[in-house]
């Protein structure tokens, strides 16, 4: 797993900030879990802490990248402002129109 973003890295603090038993879960991790599948327990906590984040933007109804605009951003607004451009560039890059897209993903239009 590449190092992250620094935006994303911002994200995680702010998530272990406000989630203290998944600091303890991944303090607990038992180092011969990571030995078993060839991985450093760092390589190993690493992995378990963005699938913690991963699952915690699911139950929200986010996708990972939407909670960590949410969780960096300055205001409600502005992460609404981002989180539509973003999903305007990936309607885009899919070649879906706008609307159709904003219908697929619950978005305002």
């Amino acid at each position: 797993m590449s190092a992250p973003s620094d935006t994303y890295q911002r994200a995680l603090d702010t998530f272990l900030r406000e989630h203290p038993q998944i600091v303890a879960d991944l303090d607990s991790l038992n180092p011969l879990a990571a030995q078993a599948r060839g991985e450093t327990l760092a390589q190993y906590r690493a992995e378990r802490l963005h699938e913690a984040f991963e699952a915690h933007a699911e139950q929200q109804h986010l996708f990972a990248w939407e909670l960590t605009l949410k969780l960096t951003a300055e205001s409600h607004e502005a992460y609404e402002a981002q989180r539509r451009e973003v999903h305007k560039e990936v309607a885009q890059m899919a070649g879906m129109d706008w609307v159709e897209y904003c219908h697929l993903h619950d978005l305002a239009v």
